[in-house]
């Protein structure tokens, strides 16, 4: 039992004879060593991991066209406009590109934002989509020890899995010839044991044990555990305490069959894997695929328990033959986003799973000699649905050209503020530490979204 002696003069006491003064010294004392902020993040924390709330994010891999999406620009000039016309939405008033159809019946569930920005400059990098920080997937430059961590590997370590047998951050990406094209999010200085399970990657051969027995697997496990334990013994850096979380999933995961159970598409209705479609699981050039099949195993691994699920979708870097690449690519991500979006409502999901869209940038607004649009940072868009946000609007808007925000600028820092207040967690309040012990905010100090909360 802890005892407190203090002050007897009234004017200081609380209702339970404690003193003001030794409250605040038990604040900052705290148990063992927390001070009062500290206990009330690990109380939070401990709150989190109760929470169904999970995220789904689509990284449009190459930066889509967004006048040639959800912010048509009719009136502008016929070297700008383009070949598509809009089409009127389940929402009055907002219109959408022609090859997006299933989206545009589907508009009530949805938020186009139109007035996207925040990208450093051109450069091709999933790195703002994954992290909301300014900074690069392929250099550490500029960031803290380790450098900054993706939002699933954030949502892994406050958060963790929902369910011991699934890992908390998946990543669909396979690996691409532009290695930002083939991110899933890095950990980051959050270390290993929170960076995202690829099951299309090398960690689709692990899950089978081939002809490992589970005794031999319990035997290799813990001889596997004293050389840890020694190995933990001698490190004074702290690498190994997150190379033994990881070791602790990795067994995990090959002795439950959860998660191939999950990422097994044959256990789904056919008719649901019909209106999801399959697209293409080729690699488009050095981006990713146009694999349908990811939208829906994203919906299957959140179902199952996973916490933070990217897929990355096709290369939108249409420098060249921008209207011929919107119509190989926007039609299947109409079908497949539009049936992921439609699937959670049904299964009862929504609330509990935000969906975004996204790409590093937009386009210009001139179309160039080669029928293409080259790159833009000034101004981008995106699409939210779900999560328990205020669906059937717009966001934002840009000039009659599409190439300057003329209203409610948006940045990336802001959508993410918004997907962690979804989460309930306070980005502005929680922090995270780096490799050096130094906490950071998980945004630099955007506020959510007040009109989709």
């Amino acid at each position: 039992m802890l005892t407190i002696s203090g002050s007897t003069r009234s004017r200081s006491r609380f209702c339970d004879g404690v003193s003001r003064r030794d409250f605040l010294r038990i604040g900052g004392l705290g148990l063992g060593g927390l001070s009062l902020p500290q206990v009330l993040q690990a109380e939070q924390r401990a709150g989190l991991r109760k929470s169904p709330k999970s995220v789904i994010m689509v990284y449009m891999a190459g930066a889509p066209p967004h006048q040639d999406m959800y912010d048509l620009k009719m009136d502008a000039p016929s070297e700008m406009r383009g070949e598509f016309r809009p089409i009127p939405t389940s929402v009055p008033g907002i219109e959408v590109c022609e090859l997006l159809p299933n989206l545009a019946r589907i508009m009530d569930k949805c938020v186009p934002i139109r007035s996207l920005y925040g990208a450093p400059n051109g450069s091709h990098d999933s790195f703002m989509c994954f992290t909301g920080k300014v900074g690069s997937t392929l250099t550490s430059t500029g960031q803290p020890p380790g450098g900054w961590p993706s939002i699933g590997a954030v949502m892994s370590d406050l958060m963790g899995s929902r369910n011991p047998n699934i890992p908390a951050f998946v990543g669909l990406a396979p690996r691409a010839g532009h290695p930002p094209y083939g991110s899933s999010g890095k950990p980051g200085f959050l270390g290993f044991s929170h960076g995202p399970f690829k099951p299309s990657g090398p960690g689709k051969d692990d899950l089978t044990l081939s002809s490992l027995t589970s005794a031999r697997l319990d035997a290799r496990k813990g001889l596997l555990e004293s050389f840890d334990q020694f190995r933990r013994d001698t490190d004074a850096s702290g690498v190994m305490e997150g190379l033994d979380d990881f070791h602790q999933q990795a067994f995990g995961l090959l002795t439950s069959s959860e998660l191939a159970e999950a990422l097994n598409l044959e256990k789904e209705d056919p008719k649901v894997r019909e209106r999801y479609g399959k697209g293409d699981a080729k690699n488009v050039g050095d981006g990713a695929p146009r694999n349908l099949e990811h939208f829906l195993l994203a919906r299957r691994l959140v179902e199952a328990g996973a916490r933070c699920v990217t897929l990355n979708y096709g290369r939108w870097d249409f420098h060249s033959n921008n209207f011929s690449g919107m119509r190989s690519h926007a039609p299947w991500f109409d079908q497949g986003l539009s049936a992921l979006i439609e699937d959670l409502h049904e299964r009862g999901m929504a609330d509990d799973t935000l969906v975004i869209a996204w790409g590093e940038f937009g386009r210009t607004p001139m179309i160039n000699k080669d029928a293409g649009r080259d790159h833009w940072p000034r101004v981008g868009g995106a699409l939210l649905a779900c999560g328990g946000l205020q669906t059937g609007q717009v966001i934002g808007a840009t000039d009659r050209t599409g190439g300057e925000i003329a209203d409610r600028p948006v940045h990336f820092g802001e959508v993410f503020a918004t997907i962690y207040h979804q989460l309930g967690i306070n980005s502005n309040e929680v922090t995270i530490q780096d490799l050096s012990g130094r906490p950071h905010f998980l945004v630099d100090g955007y506020k959510p979204m007040r009109e989709l909360i």
